[in-house]
């Protein structure tokens, strides 16, 4: 048997950095995100041979080990080993697996569409499926955060791992004590398919590391400076732009993105630079009503909404800038995905 399992990677639309603690501790954070048809795959082989077998297609890694109950937690792999140690300490009463995980994804690492969440999610559902986890929706994702941000003290928000499991269009509020709360929108097809008609996918090709962008957020939060009021603003345009979407009035969540950017790059100095400005001047300059980066900031994806048909000029514009592309994608409403095989 093959057990599958296929994560969609989110745009962060609004509020992104509100979801980390401590500001989410503190002062609550609020969310609005959208999952998008670009996945992270896993595929489950069980083995009979005493062995355990990592495959990761984009970087073409191998890691192979005698099955043991617990990994060392160094290497190139570091997600799928925490994963495997959790799921056998947890489910497995520390009894070692023998198995072959085979993972990709369909866009590379560090483009700030959340891809290490969703590996994970992706990861986690492929072993759920496989063992019959009793785990809902709810608890993947929590999981998910629990095995990233506390077993590997990993930085980062919670998003990531909640849009990845649940899919779609989703307004999530951020509590103390871990409570978190997702909304999913009710949004017509038909404003779905024009939002994100008129939505430009950019990669920059800049690859970033978000853990030092994270850090310095922290940071100012402790501090109580002026970016802790950038991120109180970020969470209120996360709250107009979920009333402009149930309205249907995406021309407002266009010109909400764009005062969204202009506070995200306050919350710190890093999120920026003079290469992200560029492409995001061009995009305003031909007929773009707003846009930002998706994720922590530094590099990566960003996206544009371009109203009525200048989403062709915009980029047509972005292309003759040489560097970085557009990337075709639609949103998708479906989350975590799981399915089992048999083999020929």
């Amino acid at each position: 048997m093959l057990y599958r399992s296929k994560a969609p990677f989110r745009l962060g639309i609004a509020g992104g950095g509100t979801d980390v603690s401590p500001y989410s501790d503190i002062y609550g954070g609020a969310i609005l995100n959208v999952t998008i048809n670009l996945y992270a795959h896993a595929t489950i082989r069980p083995l009979n041979n005493g062995k355990i077998r990592f495959v990761h297609i984009n970087e073409a890694i191998v890691e192979e080990f005698d099955t043991v109950s617990q990994l060392p937690l160094e290497g190139d792999l570091l997600l799928q080993r925490g994963i495997y140690n959790s799921i056998v300490s947890k489910f497995n009463n520390r009894k070692p697996l023998s198995f072959e995980l085979t993972t990709s994804m369909d866009v590379p690492s560090g483009s700030g569409l959340g891809t290490s969440s969703t590996l994970v999610v992706a990861i986690l559902g492929a072993f759920t499926e496989w063992l019959k986890l009793p785990l809902g929706k709810y608890d993947i994702a929590h999981y998910a955060y629990e095995i990233e941000r506390i077993d590997l003290k990993m930085a980062g928000g919670k998003q990531d791992q909640y849009a990845a499991t649940f899919g779609g269009v989703n307004f999530m509020e951020f509590l103390e004590d871990d409570k978190v709360i997702v909304n999913p929108l009710r949004i017509g097809y038909d404003v779905l398919h024009e939002w994100s008609m008129n939505t430009i996918l950019f990669y920059t090709e800049q690859r970033r590391v978000s853990g030092y962008i994270i850090e310095e957020q922290v940071e100012n939060v402790k501090k109580k400076n002026d970016s802790l009021d950038a991120m109180h603003k970020v969470k209120e345009e996360a709250f107009r732009m979920k009333n402009c979407l149930l309205r249907e009035e995406l021309w407002e969540l266009g010109k909400a993105l764009n005062v969204s950017w202009t506070n995200k790059k306050k919350m710190a100095k890093h999120i920026s630079n003079e290469f992200i400005d560029n492409i995001y001047e061009t995009a305003i300059s031909s007929g773009a009503l707003g846009g930002k980066i998706s994720g922590a900031g530094g590099g990566g994806f960003m996206f544009f909404y371009c109203p009525e048909n200048s989403c062709y000029q915009v980029a047509e514009a972005l292309t003759k800038l040489k560097v970085g592309k557009v990337q075709e994608f639609e949103f998708s409403k479906r989350g975590l995905t799981t399915w089992t095989v048999k083999q020929q």
